[in-house]
């Protein structure tokens, strides 16, 4: 007589892939992002990459994307990269400096972030958003600070 065993499922992650898949949960909890339609993924330490696509309600008057779609997925994509490396606090960002290359005209884009430096209390990170052409539209770096808000005390992060 065989057995079948129940199908115990994927694996439950744990470590730094807990607290990734945690961060992903978060960024996907925000309120704003219910106006900004995006998905998060964190695949290792340190960067990170937020896949949107422009549609014509983020459209300026001249008809392409307002600065403000810029904004979010760039500081969005530089926080996540930089949160990545910190598993106990929330970040903030202190200070972004944003640079535009090309208007972004309707269709997908991806925002990719890369943390830079710092792993202590001051963070800096740079991300950058590229269209569906494949050419970048935007660039940005940001600082961030180590807070005192604990990602286990906010209702999105819930790590496995």
């Amino acid at each position: 007589m065989s057995r079948t065993l129940p199908d115990a499922g994927p694996p439950t992650p744990s470590g730094a892939e807990a607290h990734y898949r945690a961060l992903e949960q978060l960024y996907a909890s925000a309120p704003i992002n219910l106006l900004f339609r995006s998905t998060l993924s964190l695949d290792e330490a340190g960067r990170s990459r937020i896949d949107f696509t422009v549609e014509p309600a983020s459209f300026h008057a001249a008809g392409a994307a307002h600065g403000t779609l810029y904004f979010k997925m760039l500081d969005d994509a530089a926080f996540y990269a930089a949160n990545s490396l910190v598993s106990d606090r929330f970040l903030l960002t202190t200070a972004f400096n944003l640079h535009f290359t090309k208007p972004m005209h309707e269709g997908p884009a991806f925002a990719e972030g890369r943390w830079i430096s710092g792993k202590r209390r001051v963070f800096v990170a740079e991300a950058r958003i590229v269209d569906s052409s494949g050419e970048e539209c935007a660039r940005g770096t940001g600082t961030f600070l180590r807070s005192h808000i604990a990602l286990a005390g906010l209702d999105g992060y819930a790590p496995a």
